[in-house]
């Protein structure tokens, strides 16, 4: 009895620090490392603990301890953004980070308890409950609390994983799903239940999920639209601590002011907020320039910068310089305690403690349309809204070319810009799309349609990265459609596993 005991006590440990390396291991298979299998085991093993899980509790910690590896190895650039950047004392930055990687593990941890609840069959428990919960729980976290979809697994596959073809068919979230259902098909056939009939149907469902993704790369969703544009993506490189200093604006404008002068580019591109003052504030000698310059190239230049007035709404915008009339987009997704502050009579503090500049803007319209320049039509989305797929579609199939605008300092030399570059691969996939990213320290670069990075500038180094794009015509199933074939496909599982529940005896 004591030896039975003695194991039960071994397993509760085991299982969960086994879950915990499993999470921080699937990190490797996200940007800038890219071992897309990676992702795949590690959900193969945290699938294989829950299917053995005697109890909720214990699913809802295996499922915790995952998602804290996970995610504390995923995500630990926040601790650099409010620490470094943000002004935070060390120790604060530190509980912040664990808290907010602590929530994101709920997530799975709920996945864990919920799981358990099953006591029907173990092959569709493992083979389709578990990667339905999986796919749920990653699409609830991409919008509540304005959402969090950093790190959905389904961008491990993008862009030379085998199910990235998926992606212009179902999104991330689709991917997500298949990916989760790859790695309940592979726990099933290591279950010693399984009969050598179950375990060759599970390879041959693999193979095809592989194959069928492969094969759908070869579809060319979209087609060109026009002649190819020149374009220049800026990187400055001005450090974030000096960005707002006012001092220092006037050597900001005439950095960027010096870069855009050196380019032939018809369309031009300045990161988020590179111009450090409100639209209304810049010189007059300096509009006048970027228009000139704009014109001079037979284009314009597009420059991220503040509207409005701090007396009344501002937003975090861009703004284009050349052809008559100007023309802007404003962000319309904004970040919780970054750029705005949720609740402000009970979070109001958090401004004094976090050191941002322009903490509460206003959101933008989310009836934007394309911006006719440069010679294309483009859907602009600012940092971090690139993170959303299915707000990204609102422009399409107007828009012929994505650009995303971003400042990236905030979490200096971390995984945090290959994570986003990433997520910018997807959007072109989902799309049928090309994508500029122009971003102060780095990853600028050019996206082809395929997802793939065609140039780039090193991170934390100033220059202008110089190409040519291809704007496209045409949508997608995704744009049609965005995640409603998805969630009506989830849905539809949801039905079928809960009657088969109820008409067992």
């Amino acid at each position: 009895m004591g030896d039975k005991h003695s194991a039960l006590r071994g397993a509760a440990i085991l299982s969960p620090l086994l879950s915990l390396l499993a999470g921080a291991a699937a990190v490797a298979g996200f940007a800038p490392f890219g071992f897309w299998l990676l992702p795949i085991l590690s959900l193969t093993v945290l699938f294989a603990q829950w299917s053995r899980t005697p109890s909720r509790q214990a699913g809802f910690v295996t499922g915790l301890a995952w998602g804290l590896g996970f995610f504390l190895t995923g995500v630990s650039w926040v601790f650099v953004s409010l620490w470094v950047y943000g002004g935070m004392p060390m120790w604060l930055a530190g509980l912040a980070t664990l808290l907010f990687c602590a929530f994101l593990a709920l997530f799975p941890a709920t996945v864990g308890a919920l799981q358990a609840r099953w006591r029907h069959a173990p092959a569709s428990r493992i083979v389709l409950l578990l990667p339905l919960a999986w796919g749920v729980s990653e699409w609830i976290r991409g919008w509540i609390f304005t959402g969090f979809p950093w790190l959905v697994a389904g961008y491990s596959q993008i862009p030379d994983g085998p199910l990235a073809g998926y992606a212009p068919l179902v999104g991330v979230y689709g991917i997500s799903f298949l990916l989760a259902l790859m790695a309940g098909l592979l726990a099933w056939g290591m279950t010693p239940r399984t009969s050598r009939a179950s375990r060759i149907w599970a390879a041959v469902a693999i193979v095809t999920l592989g194959v069928g993704g492969q094969a759908l790369r070869g579809i060319q969703w979209t087609t060109p639209d026009g002649a190819p544009t020149s374009v220049a993506l800026l990187q400055g490189n001005i450090p974030q601590d000096m960005k707002w200093q006012p001092e220092k604006t006037l050597a900001t404008l005439d950095h960027y002011a010096r870069m855009a002068a050196a380019s032939p580019a018809r369309l031009i591109v300045l990161p988020e907020t590179a111009l450090p003052l409100f639209e209304s504030a810049l010189p007059d000698a300096y509009r006048k320039g970027l228009i000139a310059l704009g014109r001079r190239n037979g284009g314009d230049v597009l420059a991220g910068l503040p509207t409005g007035s701090l007396d009344g709404a501002y937003y975090n915008s861009v703004a284009s310089f050349g052809s008559a009339p100007s023309q802007r987009y404003s962000k319309v997704h904004l970040v919780p305690f970054g750029e705005y502050i949720p609740l402000k009579k009970i979070w109001g503090w958090v401004i004094e403690v976090l050191h941002i500049p322009l903490s509460d803007f206003a959101r933008g319209a989310i009836d934007q349309r394309p911006l006719a320049i440069g010679g294309q039509r483009v859907a602009a989305d600012i940092c971090y809204e690139d993170a959303f797929g299915e707000e990204i579609i609102r422009q399409l199939p107007q828009a012929s070319v994505l650009v995303n605008v971003s400042n990236l300092a905030w979490f200096g030399d971390s995984l945090a810009p290959w994570q986003h570059t990433q997520m910018s691969q997807a959007r072109a996939l989902e799309t049928g799309r090309m994508m500029l990213r122009a971003t102060n320290t780095g990853l600028t670069a050019i996206i082809d349609v395929n997802g793939q990075v065609l140039a780039s500038l090193p991170l934390f180094t100033a220059g202008s990265l110089s190409g040519e794009i291809q704007g496209y015509a045409g949508s997608t199933p995704y744009v049609r459609w965005g995640n409603t074939p998805v969630l009506a496909l989830w849905g539809l599982l949801g039905v079928i596993l809960l009657a088969a529940a109820f008409r067992r005896p």
